[in-house]
């Protein structure tokens, strides 16, 4: 199907009329693994107890094992206080990982991101208890985090929305809850120690990155404690700074004052302390001791507040926030707060289905609003009444499904965050790509803030959203090359517009970056390109614009070989994949390059590639040219000329998929799930949704197959069991049958109801396959749907059966290309003017005479 996109992106926004924005958030599931037998109750009056309480179906814990990184505490829906244990070791990149009795308590902290790389990340200002100091001397505790770290009671740790609780093997019971800046600390001491009990709070975060001159003052009389530090992002260059405002309340306060590294006094309450020598941060801080109190179970509660302003800022989110010390009031509001997020959504599961689904589906969802964080408020760069949104860690991984779920599912707060991104533009010059405490993070490929943006924009997407202005913020990433192309924007622009391509070892005398990538930043460049046309289209007034990056969109061709091989290369053999047909590195004299297709896969057993941003790294970022292959979601029906027709195209995704090319833990992969959409194919895309799921992803603390990356493996979870995945930056989401029965959508600024309904459903996964589908009860063949369907709500019922269909399988049932589909078995339907229905034959093999000129139809040289 060829469509002309200017009009198409038209045809989307006037559908979509003036709705601004659509629907919340989603529910959560739970570990249990029995199964349900009835239909799932739903809430009949959100006035009222829900009969339906998704929160039952949240696991904080999934993902906080091995390499998920997840953050596992409490938060509210994306809270700038994240309170959580944090263990040394390895993968604490959130703070708390699950189930390893090798690891240690090091403290407790507020500031976390969840399922992010790169180093640990926050974890600053962690208080630590102690029961008492041996001969009740504060010169005899331990104050260095390798020193005083305890183990922990693995079947003692509790992790619900907004609350965590875990008790330490010193019998110390630590249970958290926070409001939006301000977190509540419950330390519970055991009875029968002579001395009296400790909190000290320790001036350095997860990585010891503290940087000179960390301070905090502690008042002899009350036992505040303000302060703050200077640290490094985890992904970014620069620094940043953090403060806090502690109190106490539960006890009588014996004495307090400050420690540095292994000595203490509780005559001193300032310390200014830096760095040693050899660059580790000292350990320094502040510690308050109290009477022990009556009973075990009366709580010595911390109050903490964080501020990126200062700490009297933080002072003052503590006691507006929290002014009563009400623990349990506290953690009611968290849990409202994410019941309201996650109860327009509604399963119902059928019978027979394991629960655990349940736990995978709404567990992936709840992950969705962890990041990015709401700073609004407490952004020190610049003054500005537009939101603030922190911790888009990366924009490389959300785009492709997590920033696109809180576009359909939350559009309120997605609204806040692209007006938080434009306005990052209009005082820092471009849209970050990755960002982090007030840092640029760096970038890994293309320019995808121009993709998240272009999503919510062709969704409708307004709410005071200025979208002229982020159509120049897009231009600019295409045109204007920054100084620090390693960190906005994009590089090698001089090349991209000589040569229609970026260049391996390009000459870029302009900006700085890791000249690497050259395959997967023209991909992706190209995508983005694709994307800014789309604005310019819906826009009006921006044809030479339309034209202009249409064109450009189109680069991506100029690095298709279709005569490189693929070979798989073991110790021992040589084997010809059968595949011909690859993107090349190309040299500024446009002569090709080589990079093994296999390199940098799963199954690339030579391993002499770099596959990251290293300056020796590859061709193609965290991914094989095998992968990136398949990345020109804007394009489709040119890919599968170039790959040599629809037959080849799809034994192509089947090869990447059954020969583990691919890492469904890493982005990349999400979209060739889905890909056989295109390829006339859509059953099979719903077989390899049910061959990842819960083969990767299973409501465990290490069920994840990756970092959970902001949610961008939460999302592509929660898409795809409820039978849906986006093509970001496209009105377009492909349907496969939901994992349960049926799943609602309702919008709460519309009031409509989306339901997607199975017939036929079948809890043991045999009956998979659409023979036949609906929508309000008319026909309906199309393989993918609009985002007006969740806006004006419906239903889509599914017919279901145990073998593949020609559902979804004609030309004009394919989702939109750029260009024209060709190779295909066609009849006219109707009238030469319209469009024409053609059966598309998937068993129908391009000669190569007919695959030349298909190439030579997409304008390939």
């Amino acid at each position: 199907m060829h469509i002309k996109r200017s009009l198409f992106s038209l045809s989307i926004l006037a559908s979509l009329g003036v709705v601004e924005a659509a629907i919340n958030e989603t529910s959560d599931a739970s570990n249990t693994t029995e199964t349900s037998e009835t239909t799932t109750p739903v809430a009949n009056n959100s006035s009222d107890l829900p009969l339906f309480d998704p929160l039952q179906y949240v696991d904080p814990l999934i993902g906080s094992a091995k390499d998920g990184h997840v953050f596992a505490g409490a938060s509210l829906p994306y809270g700038l206080a994240k309170a959580v244990a944090d263990v040394d070791g390895d993968n604490n990149q959130g703070g708390f990982v699950s189930e390893d009795p090798r690891l240690n308590i090091t403290g407790f902290s507020a500031l976390h991101d969840s399922g992010t790389g790169g180093s640990p990340s926050l974890g600053n200002f962690a208080l630590f208890p102690i029961t008492s100091c041996p001969g009740n001397d504060i010169n005899n505790c331990r104050y260095p985090k390798k020193e005083r770290k305890v183990k922990y009671v693995t079947s003692s740790v509790v992790a619900t929305p907004g609350y965590f609780a875990i008790t330490l093997v010193n019998k110390i019971a630590v249970e958290m809850t926070t409001a939006r800046r301000t977190a509540l600390f419950n330390f519970r001491f055991p009875k029968g120690e002579t001395g009296n009990p400790m909190l000290m709070l320790d001036l350095t975060d997860l990585s010891d990155s503290r940087q000179d001159n960390g301070t905090i003052h502690v008042d002899p009389k009350t036992g505040r404690m303000k302060g703050s530090g200077v640290f490094k992002p985890s992904f970014a260059g620069g620094e940043y700074k953090a403060y806090f405002c502690v109190d106490f309340k539960g006890a009588k306060i014996h004495d307090s004052g400050i420690f540095a590294n292994s000595r203490a006094s509780n005559l001193v309450h300032d310390l200014t302390i830096s760095r040693s020598i050899n660059g580790y941060p000292l350990p320094g801080g502040g510690m308050v001791r109290f009477e022990p109190p009556a009973k075990e179970s009366d709580p010595i509660t911390a109050r903490v507040a964080i501020s990126f302003i200062s700490a009297d800022q933080a002072c003052q989110s503590a006691e507006s926030e929290i002014p009563d010390w009400n623990f349990d009031r506290v953690k009611r509001d968290a849990e409202a707060a994410w019941r309201k997020k996650l109860s327009p959504i509604v399963v119902s599961t059928g019978g027979g289905v394991n629960l655990s689904l349940l736990t995978n589906m709404y567990s992936g969802i709840y992950r969705t609003m962890m990041n990015p964080q709401d700073y609004t408020g407490e952004n020190p760069e610049w003054k500005s009444n537009e939101p603030y949104f922190d911790s888009f860690y990366c924009l490389w991984d959300s785009f492709r499904s997590q920033i696109p779920f809180l576009v359909l599912f939350d559009p309120v707060e997605a609204a806040r965050m692209i007006r938080s991104l434009i306005d990052t533009y209009k005082h820092e010059g471009w849209l970050p790509d990755c960002r982090m405490t007030f840092s640029k993070g760096y970038t890994q490929g293309g320019s995808n803030a121009d993709t998240v943006l272009a999503d919510a924009y062709v969704k409708g997407l307004k709410e005071n959203i200025d979208w002229n202005e982020g159509y120049n913020a897009v231009v600019k990433d295409a045109t204007v090359e920054p100084f620090d192309w390693c960190c906005q924007g994009r590089g090698g622009i001089d090349s991209w517009n000589a040569l229609g391509y970026i260049p391996v070892q390009d000459f870029d005398y302009k900006g700085f970056g890791t000249v690497t990538r050259s395959i997967s930043r023209t991909l992706e460049y190209s995508y983005n390109d694709f994307c800014i046309s789309e604005m310019a289209a819906g826009l009006g007034g921006r044809q030479s614009d339309v034209e202009k990056y249409t064109r450009s969109s189109r680069n991506w061709l100029n690095l298709f070989n279709p005569a490189t091989p693929s070979f798989r290369e073991t110790k021992n053999s040589t084997t010809d994949t059968g595949f011909v047909g690859f993107f090349q590195p190309k040299y500024l004299n446009r002569t090709w390059g080589f990079q093994d297709p296999l390199g940098c896969s799963q199954i690339d057993e030579k391993g002499v590639y770099s596959c990251s941003l290293q300056n020796t790294g590859a061709e193609t970022y965290e991914s094989s040219v095998w992968e990136y292959s398949f990345f020109v979601p804007h394009d489709q029906a040119a890919l599968i000329t170039a790959l040599g027709g629809p037959a080849s195209f799809i034994r192509r995704l089947e090869y990447i998929h059954d020969q583990n090319i691919t890492v469904i833990g890493n982005e990349p992969c999400f979209l060739t799930v889905f890909q056989y959409h295109y390829g006339g194919r859509p059953a099979l895309s719903a077989k390899r949704a049910h061959y990842y799921v819960p083969r990767e992803f299973n409501p465990t603390s290490a069920g994840l197959p990756g970092n959970d990356d902001s949610g961008a493996m939460g999302s592509f979870l929660a898409f795809t069991m409820m039978g849906l995945s986006p093509n970001p930056g496209q009105n377009v989401y492909f349907i496969i049958p939901p994992f349960f029965e049926s799943v609602s959508f309702k919008s709460p600024l519309t009031g409509k109801t989306a339901i997607i309904k199975n017939v036929n459903f079948d809890p043991k996964y045999e009956a998979i396959y659409i023979q036949s589908a609906t929508l309000n009860g008319k026909p309906y063949t199309k393989n993918w749907i609009g985002h007006e369907f969740f806006l004006k709500g419906g239903e889509l019922v599914l017919t279901l059966g145990k073998t593949e269909s020609s559902w979804g399988t004609h030309v004009e049932d394919l989702p939109p290309s750029l260009s024209a589909y060709v190779g295909f078995n066609s009849s006219s339907k109707g009238n030469p003017g319209r469009k024409r229905a053609v059966r598309y034959d998937t068993d129908l093999e391009m000669g190569a005479g007919a695959r030349q000129a298909g190439l030579d139809t997409i304008g390939f040289s």
